[in-house]
């Protein structure tokens, strides 16, 4: 299935093979959040990347779609992925501790051409993670009992990659004092973005079913807002090839620029349409992607 509206498109499918469809040196900004690999399962599609039983067999999959998106982005443009430190659990892995996640997203894209460009740390509540998933290592009795299995909480990120040109083949993102002032760069800045409010999202109930998981939380509109308000010009398309409810492309509609998304799961797909149509109002445009 697909969906064309006036500043967007949607399609319910596999995004290793529909971004095939995509033309080279299209897209001018790709942001997402893929699939935690071994951690949440969201379908039983066996094109669903999340649906793995370990790393390896993860990335086996991610591996086909990240020279893809090299492929479709604009020379000079970047790619931002979100993305966060997994747990271990001695029960399935045989120890407690953390999986470098975020580090093997940086190893992968980097061997398929990307340049590591930056990256931003974005504070999470440990109270809050406590509450929610009840991890060992961040109960207070377990610091009391034995200290040596206490740690933080476990922070996201937005790691961004560049498709590197020589500065006269790059398409250039401006800014004027006006539209981005000082203050606003000094904040966007930070290495770390402490105030990115964790409940504004997109509603997720319209499209759970019943057999999903309680896990369902799509990417913040700050984090979205702020990437693209700093790496992409107004009229560009940002690219979601894990579009889930439809939150990157809803962003980038409000703030004035176009999109393209792909999402496999038919129920997320179709929400996601629908929260893209309550914010494309405005006249047709021209896409310069897929047909």
């Amino acid at each position: 299935m697909e969906y064309h509206g006036n500043k967007f498109s949607m399609y319910n499918g596999d995004c290793v093979q529909i971004i095939k469809q995509i033309p080279d040196n299209s897209i001018h900004f790709p942001i997402f959040s893929p699939p935690f690999a071994n951690l949440y399962i969201y379908s039983d599609d066996l094109a669903d990347m999340g649906n793995c039983k370990n790393m390896t067999e993860f990335f086996n999959q991610f591996d086909f779609l990240i020279p893809e998106l090299l492929r479709v982005t604009i020379p000079g443009r970047m790619c931002a992925v979100h993305c966060k430190q997994l747990p271990k659990y001695k029960s399935r892995d045989g120890q407690s501790g953390l999986i470098d996640f975020r580090g093997e997203i940086i190893r992968h894209f980097e061997a398929a051409g990307w340049q590591y460009h930056s990256e931003v740390l974005i504070w999470t509540d440990p109270v809050l993670e406590m509450q929610k998933t009840k991890p060992q290592g961040l109960l207070y009795c377990q610091l009391r009992k034995d200290a040596t299995h206490s740690r933080q909480g476990m922070a996201e990120y937005l790691v961004v990659f560049r498709k590197w040109a020589d500065e006269g083949d790059a398409e250039p993102v401006t800014h004027t004092k006006e539209a981005f002032p000082l203050e606003q760069w000094q904040d966007y800045a930070s290495c770390v973005w402490m105030d990115v409010s964790r409940t504004k999202t997109l509603n997720v109930r319209a499209a759970r079913e019943n057999a999903d998981e309680k896990h369902i939380c799509p990417l913040q509109l700050d984090t979205i807002e702020r990437a693209v308000e700093m790496w992409s010009n107004p009229g560009d398309i940002i690219f979601s090839p894990f579009a889930g409810i439809g939150s990157e492309v809803y962003q980038a509609i409000k703030m004035g620029r176009r999109g393209i998304g792909i999402e496999l799961k038919e129920s997320y797909y179709n929400q996601a349409v629908l929260n893209c149509r309550s914010v494309d109002d405005s006249e047709q445009l021209t896409f310069g992607a897929i047909s």
